[in-house]
């Protein structure tokens, strides 16, 4: 039973400093145009495979570790997607 409370604490500390990071990140990017949907769906599947990784490895499951790990590689994938189309869409 200790041992299960230590990794729910642990996996607790990794969503809340998660999320820290993203908030420190958007404050200081200070985008003056409005993001895409591309850009919101990529940070969002980048943050869900960061916690579901994260899990794995606290939770030894080699499987949430591996889907974690391809779901931060195709949310970081989405979210450059969606900033190359921003891109395009400023430099008109």
């Amino acid at each position: 039973m200790k041992r299960t409370n230590i990794k729910l604490s642990s996996l607790l500390a990794v969503i809340v400093l998660t999320f820290c990071s993203f908030a420190t990140v958007a404050e200081e990017s200070k985008e003056t145009a409005p993001i895409n949907k591309d850009q919101v769906e990529g940070r969002v599947d980048e943050a869900t495979g960061k916690v579901k990784e994260a899990t794995g490895v606290i939770m030894d499951d080699k499987g949430m570790q591996v889907e974690g790990n391809i779901q931060k590689n195709v949310g970081k994938v989405q979210k450059s997607y969606g900033d190359f189309k921003q891109d395009m869409k400023s430099d008109k």
